[in-house]
C-alpha cells in the first residue's frame, strides 16, 4: 500500500488497541463494555475496508502497466542515487586529489569490435555514452580499480538520470549459472535489495520481473572472475545471449579470466573492451605525498628514490595498482609505521608479499588504535586480536560460499540449518508456552496451566520449525491480498473461542486484538520506501519495528482480556496479562522475520567466540575504519584481496589447531 495509507493503518491499529484497553477501565462511568467493544470493532473493520487494496482496486493483481513501471524506475533511481553517492563519499572518491584512473584498448584479442579509444575515470560516463551500443567490458588485474570505475559510472548515470534505463550495480559472485538464468538472478536481486518492488498498489504485480524483461534496467555486473572457473565460459555465453547487441551492458573482470572465457564462448558482441593501465610512478609518488603530512612525506622519500632506480622492480609492480597504493597510504599514515621497511627484499621478495603485508597491516592498524578510531568516528575501540579473528571467520565463511557480499540475513548459513531451526524453535516455544502457562496459572482453571502452556509451546515451536525453512517469496494475488478478509476471519475465529469460554467481552477483546495484530503485520510487511536508500541498518530496522509493534499490541490484548476475566480492579492480573501477552506476541511476531533467525545465529556464534555480541556495530565500525565497505543492504570487504588474505589466515589457524590437537602429531613433536 502507499505510504499515506500505511501510516493511516498503523495509526488506526495503535489507536484501536489503546481505546479497547481504555474503555474497559471507564465502565464505572456508565459505559457498557459490550457496546463499547462492538462499536470499536465495527469502526476498525470500517477502517480496514476503507484502506483495503483488494476492495479498493480490484485490478491490483494485474501485471504492472507502463505507468507503474515508469514510477518504479523513477523511485528506484532516486534510492540508488542516494545509496551509491553516500558510498562514493564514504570511500573518499569525491576528494579533489582523487587519483584519476585511465584505460586503453585491451591488448589481448578478446573483442570483435574495433579498438576502443583510451579514456579516464573522471570522464567514464561520457566515454560510455559515446559508445554506439553502450556496452563496455572493463578489464584489469586485481586492485586496478575495476569496481571503482563501475561505481563511478553507476553514480554518474544516476546523477544524469532523466528517464529510461536505471543502472543497477551488482556483484556476479552471487550468481550460479548452473542454477539460475541471468535474468532470473537479476530480478531476484532486485526484490531482495528493494522489497518495495512487491508493492502491488504502487507498481502492480511482477514489477521487478518486468523491469528486466522490458529492458528498463541497465545491468552493471561487477566481478566476472568471481564466478567459478569451470562455469565462466557458460556464464559469458548466457550473458551475451540474455543481453543482445542492442542492450546496454557493463561487465568487469580480471584480464586473464575473461580472455579464457572468450576463447571458449566467444567475445561479448558489440562491446568496447578496455583495460585499466598500471599507475605511473610519478602519480604514485604524488598521491602518497598528498596523503601524508610533511614528516610522513619525508619518510617516503627513500621509497621514491628506489622506485626511480628500479621502475620495473617488485616494489614498483606492487604500488602500481590503486588498491596497494591506497593500502600503503593508510598503513603508513602515522609516525608509528616506517614505509622504508618495504625496501627489505628478504621480507618482501615479490609484489604479492608486499600486497599481503599491506592487507595484514590494514586490519592491525584499523583496530586497537584509539586515535585512529576517534578520527574515523568509530563507536568504540575494538580489541585488535579479536577483531582480526572475527573478520577472518567472516571472510572464511564468505569464501566457502563463493560470495563477496555479507548480507546480515545470510548469517544463518554459518550455523547448520537443522541446528538453527532447533535452537530457534526451542527458544520461541519456551517463551510462548511460558507466557500462556503463566497467565493460566492464575485463571479460573489453574489446573490446566501446565497442559495449556505445554500445548502452546509445542504449537509455537512447530510453527517456528516450519518458518525456519527458507522459501522463495512470491507475490500474493487476489483475495489473499485483502486487508479486510484475513484479519476479520482470524479475529472472528479467536473471538468465538474466547467468547464461549469467558464471555462476550473477552471474545470481543481477543478477536479485535488478533485482527489488529494481523492488520499490523500486513502494514509493516508492505515496504513503501522504494526511493529510500537501502542499507543494512534500514532493512534490519523494518524487521525490528514489526517485532515490537506486534508484541505490544498482543500485550495490550491479553492485558485487556485479563481485566475482563478477573475484573479491572485487580491490577496485578492486568499486569500479568500484559507480560504474558508480550511474551506470546513476541514469539508469534518473529516467526517469519529474518531478524529473529539472524539473532539466533548471532548469539550462538558469539557464545562460541566466532563473532562479537554487537555484530552490526562492529561491521559498521569496520566500514568506518576502512576494512569493509557497503553495497546497498550488504557489506563487502574493501577489496577481494583483503577478504582472501583474511580467509587464508583463518584456514591456516584451523589447520594449526587440528595439528596441535592430534595425539599423533603431539607424539611426533615430542620425539623430535
Amino acid at each position: 500500500m502507499s505510504r499515506l495509507r500505511q501510516r493511516a493503518l498503523l495509526a488506526g491499529c495503535v489507536l484501536t488497541a489503546l481505546l479497547a484497553a481504555a474503555g474497559l477501565f471507564v465502565t464505572d462511568h456508565g459505559i457498557n463494555p459490550h457496546v463499547w467493544l462492538i462499536v470499536l470493532t465495527m469502526a476498525f473493520l470500517g477502517l480496514l475496508a476503507a484502506l483495503d487494496p483488494w476492495l479498493r482496486r480490484r485490478h491490483n493483481a494485474e501485471l504492472s502497466t507502463d505507468e507503474h513501471l515508469d514510477a518504479a524506475c523513477r523511485a528506484l533511481a532516486t534510492g540508488l542515487q542516494a545509496q551509491w553517492n553516500e558510498e562514493v563519499h564514504s570511500r573518499g572518491l569525491t576528494e579533489p586529489d582523487l587519483l584519476d584512473l585511465h584505460w586503453t584498448a585491451a591488448e589481448l584479442d578478446v573483442s570483435a569490435e574495433p579498438a576502443a579509444p583510451p579514456g579516464r575515470s573522471d570522464a567514464v560516463v561520457s566515454a560510455f555514452q559515446r559508445q554506439v551500443n553502450r556496452r563496455m567490458v572493463i578489464l584489469g588485474e586485481a586492485g586496478t580499480g575495476k569496481s571503482t570505475v563501475a561505481m563511478l559510472l553507476t553514480c554518474g548515470l544516476l546523477d544524469r538520470y532523466d528517464g529510461g534505463m536505471v543502472p543497477v550495480l551488482l556483484p556476479l559472485s552471487t550468481w550460479d549459472p548452473a542454477v539460475e538464468d541471468i535474468r532470473t538472478w537479476l530480478s531476484r536481486r532486485l526484490y531482495e535489495d528493494h522489497p518495495a518492488l512487491r508493492n502491488t498498489e504502487l507498481y502492480g504485480s511482477y514489477a521487478g520481473d518486468l523491469l528486466i524483461e522490458q529492458h528498463r534496467v541497465l545491468p552493471v555486473l561487477d566481478g566476472f572472475d568471481d564466478i567459478p572457473a569451470h562455469q565462466r565460459a557458460d556464464a559469458l555465453a548466457r550473458i551475451s545471449k540474455a543481453f543482445g547487441v542492442t542492450r546496454p551492458l557493463v561487465l568487469t573482470s580480471r584480464t586473464t579470466e575473461f580472455a579464457q572465457a572468450v576463447h571458449l564462448a566467444g567475445p561479448v558482441p558489440g562491446a568496447d573492451v578496455v583495460e585499466l593501465a598500471p599507475l605511473d610512478l610519478d602519480e604514485v609518488a604524488a598521491y602518497l605525498r598528498a596523503s601524508a603530512d610533511s614528516r610522513g612525506a619525508a619518510r617516503w622519500e627513500p621509497v621514491f628514490i628506489h622506485l626511480r632506480e628500479e621502475p620495473d622492480g617488485r616494489l614498483a609492480d606492487a604500488l602500481s595498482t590503486p588498491l596497494t597504493m591506497w593500502l600503503a597510504s593508510m598503513v603508513y599514515a602515522d609516525s608509528e609505521a616506517e614505509p622504508t621497511e618495504l625496501l627489505d627484499r628478504g621480507r618482501f621478495p615479490d609484489a604479492r608479499a608486499v600486497s599481503d603485508h599491506l592487507c595484514d597491516e590494514l586490519v592491525s592498524r584499523a583496530f586497537g588504535n584509539r586515535a585512529f578510531a576517534h578520527h574515523a568516528r568509530a563507536s568504540q575501540v575494538w580489541p585488535r586480536d579479536r577483531a582480526r579473528r572475527w573478520l577472518e571467520f567472516l571472510a572464511h565463511e564468505m569464501r566457502d560460499r563463493g560470495i563477496r557480499e555479507l548480507a546480515w540475513w545470510e548469517l544463518r548459513r554459518s550455523v547448520g540449518r537443522t541446528w538453527l531451526a532447533v535452537l530457534g524453535a526451542l527458544v520461541l516455544g519456551a517463551i510462548g508456552g511460558f507466557g500462556v502457562g503463566w497467565l493460566m496459572a492464575y485463571s479460573i482453571t489453574p489446573s490446566l496451566a501446565p497442559v495449556t502452556g505445554l500445548v502452546a509451546g509445542i504449537g509455537v515451536g512447530a510453527a517456528a520449525l516450519s518458518a525456519a525453512q527458507e522459501r522463495k517469496t512470491k507475490p500474493r494475488l487476489g483475495i489473499w491480498r485483502s486487508l479486510l478478509l484475513v484479519p476479520g476471519v482470524l479475529g472472528l475465529a479467536a473471538g468465538l473461542v474466547f467468547g464461549a469460554l469467558y464471555g462476550l467481552s473477552a471474545g470481543l477483546v481477543v478477536g479485535l486484538g488478533l485482527a489488529v495484530a494481523v492488520a499490523l503485520r500486513f502494514a509493516l510487511s508492505s515496504a513503501t520506501e522504494l526511493s529510500q536508500a537501502s542499507s543494512p541498518q534500514w532493512t534490519m530496522a523494518r524487521d525490528r519495528i514489526a517485532v515490537w509493534t506486534g508484541s505490544l499490541v498482543l500485550a495490550v490484548v491479553f492485558g485487556s482480556a485479563a481485566a475482563l476475566v478477573f475484573g479491572p480492579g485487580q491490577t496485578g492480573m492486568v499486569g500479568l496479562g500484559l507480560a504474558s501477552g508480550l511474551m506470546l506476541g513476541f514469539a508469534l511476531a518473529v516467526l517469519h522475520l529474518r531478524w529473529w533467525w539472524f539473532t539466533v545465529a548471532r548469539i550462538w556464534l558469539a557464545l562460541r567466540g566466532k563473532l562479537p555480541w554487537e555484530l552490526m556495530v562492529f561491521l559498521e565500525d569496520s566500514r568506518k575504519l576502512g576494512v569493509l565497505c557497503r553495497a546497498g543492504a550488504c557489506y563487502q570487504f574493501r577489496h577481494g584481496l583483503v577478504q582472501d588474505r583474511l580467509a587464508e589466515h583463518e584456514t591456516t589457524t584451523r589447520s594449526a589447531g587440528q595439528v596441535l590437537r592430534s595425539p599423533f602429531s603431539a607424539r611426533a613433536a615430542s620425539e623430535r
